[in-house]
C-alpha cells in the first residue's frame, strides 16, 4: 500500500466513526441518478447511466444466428464491457482486462438469471434461426460502483430495444419482450462499516462487496459477493433492507426514464 492510500484510509475511516461520508451522504444513502435513453441512434437500443460521476453507456445490437445446440428454440445473449482508458489511469487499451471480464459476467448474468428477456419469444426457426443480442457496455467515467451503473444502464438500453424484423424480412420490427426487471445494489465494508452505492475512494479501501437485485416486491433475485472480506449476519440483513429500500427508488427513476 503507498503512502497516499493509506492517509486516504485512516481519513475515511475517521469520518466513518462519525458517522459521515467523505461527499456528506448517508450510509445508506445513494449518489444522484441521471438516465437518458436512446442515446445512440443507429443502436437497436441504448442508455447512458450516471450515478454521481460514474458515467456508463450501454448499446444494443441484434442479429440472426444459430441458436445454442442445447437451447434450439431460445434466443441468445452475450454481454461485453469496455474500460475506456480516459474513463481512469487504471484502465489500460487493448485486450479486456480481468476487471472488464467480471463486469461484463455479473450484468449477463443479473439479466440471464433473472429472466428479464423472454427469450424464448424469439426464436424464429427451432434449431436454425434465432434472434441474437449484443450488449455493449461502454465506461465513459469511473468514480465508483461500476455494477449498478452498468447494470442499469444495461436494463434502460434493453427496454428501450426494437427488434430489427423489417432489416431480416421478417414482418415488422417490434419490442423486445421483457419482464419485470430486478434492480441491483451494491454496498461494501470498510472499518467496520457498510455503505451503499461506494464512491472510488470508499471502494479503493472496501474489505468487502454485496450486490443484492431485488424485484418490484421486494423479494431477492440474486447476490453477488465480492472480495476477500466478509460481513456479519446483521450487516447482511442491513444491505438487504438498503437494497430493497434503494431499488424501489431507482426502479421508479427506471420507469420515469423509458416512459413506463
Amino acid at each position: 500500500m503507498t503512502i497516499i492510500p493509506s492517509i486516504k484510509r485512516d481519513y475515511l475511516c475517521r469520518l466513518a466513526e462519525q458517522g459521515k461520508r467523505i461527499d456528506g451522504r448517508k450510509f445508506d444513502e445513494y449518489r444522484k441518478i441521471e438516465i437518458k435513453p436512446n442515446i445512440i441512434s443507429k443502436a437497436e437500443g441504448s442508455a447512458l447511466v450516471k450515478i454521481g460521476n460514474t458515467q456508463v453507456l450501454t448499446g444494443i445490437k441484434m442479429d440472426v444466428g444459430e441458436p445454442y445446440p442445447d437451447s434450439p428454440e431460445t434466443g441468445v445473449l452475450t454481454t461485453g464491457a469496455e474500460l475506456v482508458p480516459l474513463a481512469s489511469p487504471d484502465f489500460e487499451a487493448g485486450p479486456p482486462q480481468e476487471d472488464a471480464i467480471e463486469l461484463a459476467r455479473v450484468v449477463d448474468r443479473g439479466v440471464r438469471e433473472s429472466e428479464v428477456i423472454e427469450l424464448e419469444k424469439l426464436c424464429i426457426e427451432p434449431g436454425e434461426k434465432v434472434w441474437i443480442i449484443f450488449v455493449d457496455i461502454h465506461v465513459l467515467d469511473y468514480d465508483g460502483n461500476l455494477f449498478d451503473a452498468a447494470s442499469l444502464a444495461s436494463l434502460a438500453a434493453l427496454f428501450t430495444t426494437k427488434v430489427p424484423a423489417k432489416r431480416f424480412d421478417l414482418g415488422e420490427d417490434f419490442p423486445l419482450p421483457l419482464r419485470e426487471p430486478p434492480v441491483s445494489c451494491t454496498s461494501v465494508k470498510f472499518n467496520n462499516v457498510v455503505v451503499a452505492d461506494p464512491c472510488l475512494d470508499e471502494e479503493e479501501i472496501a474489505e468487502a462487496r454485496l450486490t443484492v437485485a431485488t424485484d418490484k416486491n421486494g423479494d431477492i433475485r440474486a447476490m453477488q459477493k465480492g472480495l476477500s472480506g466478509s460481513f456479519t449476519k446483521d450487516e447482511i440483513k442491513k444491505v438487504i433492507k438498503a437494497s430493497i429500500n434503494n431499488g424501489k427508488e431507482i426502479r421508479k427513476i427506471l420507469y420515469k426514464s423509458i416512459g413506463k
